[in-house]
């Protein structure tokens, strides 16, 4: 399969609807080739509302990841097609419907309007939280030192970190460090964020503190997609749940009917579990 194989759809539907932030059609991911090839995802169709919140949940293995990262060009999908805020993602389209993959600058800018937090923080060790935040916004969009400077003081106060401005990040605890991390991923002003499981790495009594941050952003009007395993934030937090298993969409719903009264039995021995 090959995604210039694959008609993009069009992002907006018929009539005034609005353009969905996220609009995936038919996404196949396949590591390898041959006998040794990985099927990772197969065929998956999802829709993010602008402001609203999509909490992905499923096994281990089951595409999550690989799926939030295909939403911003971290891996570039075999078959299908990504659009966001109705922008096809790492190609364009001819006048006889032929896919053409973009330049990686393209790609790039592209993905700049995307903020991504995962599982590790990656901050740079050498950098303050402040240095964190700012960096980005300097490198790739240009902004002065010091208005960047001053925009990363903003985010860390937002994120409860303002005390925390000028420490290293072997300094702070790992909520911190995934608050220094949330901040960073705003400072390139997204127009949507994708989060994967972004407090697995955390001691529970930590789980809190970041959850409390993804809270506000959601109330902010955040176009959020969470890879989790936290059922709580889902229910009191999701406009919209998705579940997978072997890389595939097995039942999405509202948090109440998907949580409260799921009808795939896949989804049953799931939350059987880690309810």
């Amino acid at each position: 399969m090959s995604a210039t194989q694959v008609p993009s759809s069009n992002a907006t539907d018929a009539g005034n609807a609005p353009t969905p932030m996220v609009e995936a059609r038919g996404v196949h991911k396949v590591f390898g080739h041959g006998a040794d090839a990985l099927h990772v995802l197969r065929g998956v169709d999802l829709v993010v509302p602008q402001g609203s919140v999509t909490v992905i949940l499923g096994p281990s293995g089951s595409g999550k990841s690989t799926l939030l990262r295909c939403l911003n060009e971290l891996e570039e999908i075999t078959a299908g097609s990504v659009h966001v805020d109705g922008e096809l993602l790492g190609y364009r389209e001819d006048a006889r419907g032929v896919l053409h993959r973009l330049h990686p600058r393209r790609i790039a800018a592209q993905r700049s309007r995307i903020g991504m937090v995962f599982q590790r923080f990656h901050l740079f060790g050498h950098l303050t939280a402040l240095e964190n935040v700012a960096e980005a916004p300097v490198q790739v969009r240009g902004l002065s030192r010091r208005a960047a400077r001053e925009r990363a003081a903003e985010l860390l106060d937002r994120v409860g970190l303002s005390d925390r401005a000028g420490h290293y990040p072997a300094q702070l605890s790992g909520g911190q460090q995934q608050r220094v991390a949330i901040a960073r991923a705003l400072a390139m002003d997204p127009e949507l964020m994708l989060f994967d499981e972004p407090t697995s790495a955390l001691d529970p009594e930590l789980v809190g503190e970041v959850l409390a941050v993804m809270q506000d952003l959601a109330a902010s009007g955040m176009t959020m997609v969470v890879v989790t395993h936290e059922i709580g934030f889902a229910r009191e937090v999701a406009d919209h749940v998705v579940f997978m298993d072997d890389g595939a969409v097995v039942e999405q719903g509202p948090p109440d009917q998907l949580l409260g009264s799921p009808s795939a039995p896949r989804l049953q021995e799931f939350l059987s579990h880690v309810l």
